[in-house]
Order: C-alpha cells, then structure tokens, then sequence
C-alpha cells in the first residue's frame, strides 16, 4: 500500500538479528501495481521469456498486472567483537619462527549442542614451537578446508604488501567438543621476517556453514644478530686507516 510518485526515491530498510552462528538466506521482493488500478498492455504476452515471466503478473486480457523486483538476501553471522589479547608471533629478523596458535569456535553449525552466539569466543597462542616437517606454503586469500575457511586480513595494503610473503599459516588441527559444540582449530603460523617491523593482522574464520569470528594478531620482529665486528686500527695521528669489506643484497 506504499504510494511512488515518478522518480521518488524508496527506501526498504533490513534488519537482520542472527541468534545462531549460520548463514540466513532471504528474499527481499517489491511489487509494483498502477495505482488506478489498470494494466500496462503487452501485446505478446504469451510469449514472455522465462525471465520476464518471474518478475511480472499478467492478468487474464494479457496485459501485465504487476511487476515484480527479487533481491536475494544473504545474512552471515560474525561473532560479538570482544577485546581479546593479540597472540603474539615475535621473531628476530633474517630469521625463521614458527608457533602454534590456537583458536576456539563457539556455536558452530550443524550439531545439536552447539552454543548460542552470544557465548564468547576464545584465542589460545600456546606459543610453542611446532615440530612440523612440511614446508608451509604463503597462501593467497582464502586457504580451503574441508569445513572452514580462514585467512589473514591486514589494517592496509602497505602492511599487506610487507607482511604477505612473510607470514605462512596452515591450519593442522580441528576438534569438536560434543557436549559444549565448541570447535577448536590449531594453526601453525611461520614468519621469517627481513627487517624489524611491529605490524598487526586479524585472522578471520569462516564457517561453510555460515559464521565468522575474527581474532587479532601482532607480528613483531626484533633487530637482528650483528653481522661481523669491523675494527680499524690507526697508524698515526692524523693519518687515515682504511678497512674495506662486501656488502650483497639479497635482492634487486
């Protein structure tokens, strides 16, 4: 019953409330309808293609009722932001580090017992160094499993730029607590960084089944070891010492 003068402006607002961390699918549908009541004539309405016919209403004498306009909707769930303490990855530049960090999933889908959404969700850095044999490779946007996805997201692209080759992450555990639904996932994060650097990043979850929580994270890397100790030895009062030495860089 809303009345649209020619070229005003509607606008339909959607709320969207999720109780359940899954994905919520929608359709937002208008139907528009001359308000005095006539058609709009079309001559070969029995011919109307597929497409035309889902967005239109014809009535009996072949003319077009009403039009209809379908927006999908689709609702993702994201955990409550909380104020979780970043799982520090710290490393001496030209060096190589890796760490186990853990992460806790609440109100995963499907299962029975899952939590409600408003339960917090939880980051564990045990900080240990992992024993892992297999070379973990830098991952490029999403990095597929067979139920999550997850992927490091930075503040801008100049520290996306500068911390992107340098960290790997590969997720190597997952378990499911039956009686609470509370998933935990275990990750190996490899840095080797080049130079000193205090950047942070956000490792951001995501279920298939819909849900997306976010946990922080910071990247510190120390000065590095001294390469060599340089000692000059004079010959005289005002008279100059000279010590050559090479310097190689590792890139162009």
């Amino acid at each position: 019953g809303t009345r649209l003068a020619p070229k005003e402006k509607l606008d339909i607002p959607v709320l969207f409330m999720p109780d359940t961390m899954k994905l919520y699918e929608a359709a937002v549908v208008i139907h528009v309808m001359r308000e005095n009541g006539e058609y709009w004539p079309y001559e070969d309405s029995a011919e109307l293609n597929k497409d035309l016919k889902s967005s239109v209403t014809v009535a009996e004498n072949g003319g077009i009722q009403g039009i209809l306009w379908i927006y999908p909707v689709h609702g993702i769930s994201e955990a409550p932001q909380q104020r979780l303490v970043p799982a520090v990855v710290r490393c001496r530049a030209r060096q190589r580090v890796e760490r186990r960090v853990e992460v806790l999933l609440t109100g995963v889908v499907p299962g029975a017992n899952a939590m409600p959404a408003a339960r917090n969700s939880a980051m564990v850095n045990t900080n240990k160094p992992a024993n892992i044999q297999e070379e973990v490779q830098v991952t490029d946007g999403f990095s597929t499993t067979v139920e999550f996805l997850y992927e490091l997201q930075y503040q801008s692209n100049e520290i996306k730029s500068q911390l992107g080759a340098l960290v790997g992450i590969h997720l190597i555990q997952r378990e499911r607590d039956t009686e609470s639904g509370i998933v935990t996932l275990i990750f190996n994060i490899v840095f080797t960084p080049n130079k000193p650097m205090r950047n942070e990043a956000t490792l951001v979850v995501e279920c298939t089944t819909g849900g997306v929580w976010k946990f922080p994270m910071l990247f510190i890397a120390t000065e590095p070891e001294v390469d060599d100790v340089i000692n000059i030895e004079a010959v005289g009062l005002n008279k100059e010492s000279v010590v050559g030495f090479r310097l190689t860089s590792q890139t162009r």
